[in-house]
């Protein structure tokens, strides 16, 4: 349909009019829109053609992720311990499944409090970055979330996809500092409810405890809470939910906004810096090498791994020449505390 009405254009475009006729007197009244048309038909040809997000995996992704922080809230943020257990049954005989349908009957409100209020969070954050990329046009995948139920959290997060060299310095600076600063709307109030409800008096045990950050930390002392031991950290059977799951948002947003690669926090310094924000990026990875050893702790290896994955350098911008203005850059400048604030130096503490 479309070749055939470029023809038909191209013949009435080129029709003599020596003699003047109706028809010609028609040619040339139609001229200018077939001019119109061509115009039109260009640029369509020169458009990419517009992909179609892709749902099927992002929701799969989010139910198995649903399961997984379901999974660990029940367990008391123990999730491998039960399963172990009862694969150990099994080498007397059949496995006995009792306790874990006999744990999940009976923490089954703490599951759903937690794995509500995390996906809330990480919706929130990703939300962030995703709307931001809505109103500057910029091709961006919906929200990915990362299931994984052997770890203490449930998740390794949640991600977007975005087209490279398509957004310029001031749209990147935008994208990357929204999903933090969103998040922190509804981590904040996780914590200050969580605290609200942490019961210290309550016995734990066991080899691992959460460390509080700076920022959980102080609110802890702020709203007076008696029994609490930086030192020691949070026992998971003294933990709450809500509390759990502010601890995870701080967390969450204190890893991305290190500065390093195309971490929120990267963007952020590739914006205020430029090329020079690999200086940075280099020296937290050194930085974090030469706490370990200090420590002697190794926890942070993988982090460490995964910051090195990424890379260190963030790529060019669309256009770096664009300026961000003084309250972007003093936002950006603010914002590089979020890391001290809100990433526990240790995230868990061994207990031998």
């Amino acid at each position: 349909m479309r070749v055939l009405l470029e023809k038909n254009l191209h013949r009435t475009a080129n029709v003599t009019t020596d003699e003047p006729n109706e028809f010609s007197r028609e040619q040339q009244r139609e001229t200018p829109h077939v001019s119109v048309l061509r115009q039109e038909y260009a640029l369509a040809d020169e458009m990419p053609p517009r992909r179609r997000r892709r749902l099927k995996i992002p929701i799969i992704l989010f139910l198995l992720t649903c399961c997984s922080t379901f999974w660990v809230g029940v367990t008391n943020w123990h999730p491998v311990i039960p399963v172990i257990v009862a694969l150990e049954s099994s080498w007397q005989g059949s496995p006995d499944w009792m306790p874990l349908r006999q744990m999940i009957v009976r923490n089954w409100d703490q599951g759903l409090i937690y794995m509500g209020c995390l996906l809330l969070f990480l919706f929130t954050h990703e939300m962030g970055h995703f709307i931001t990329t809505l109103i500057y046009r910029v091709p961006a995948t919906v929200p990915i979330f990362l299931p994984f139920p052997l770890n203490p959290i449930g998740t390794l997060g949640a991600v977007i996809g975005m087209e490279p060299n398509v957004a310029d310095r001031k749209q990147i600076f935008d994208i990357g500092i929204a999903g933090p600063l969103a998040g922190l709307v509804v981590a904040v109030p996780m914590c200050i409810l969580g605290v609200r409800q942490l019961d210290l008096n309550e016995l734990g045990g066991g080899q691992l405890a959460f460390q509080a950050p700076v920022l959980l930390d102080w609110l802890i002392h702020w709203m007076g809470i008696e029994g609490y031991d930086p030192s020691r950290g949070i026992w998971p059977q003294q933990m709450n939910p809500m509390l759990a799951a502010g601890w995870v948002g701080l967390l969450v947003t204190g890893l991305n906004m290190m500065p390093v690669g195309q971490l929120d926090g990267g963007h952020v310094t590739y914006t205020l810096f430029g090329k020079r924000s690999f200086l940075i990026a280099e020296a937290i990875i050194v930085l974090a090498v030469a706490y370990m050893i200090y420590v002697g702790t190794f926890h942070l290896v993988v982090m460490v791994l995964l910051l090195l994955l990424i890379g260190t350098r963030h790529p060019p911008t669309r256009d770096d020449r664009v300026k961000l203005g003084w309250f972007r850059f003093a936002l950006g400048l603010a914002s590089l505390s979020i890391p001290i604030l809100c990433f526990p130096a240790r995230i868990f503490i061994l207990h031998e």
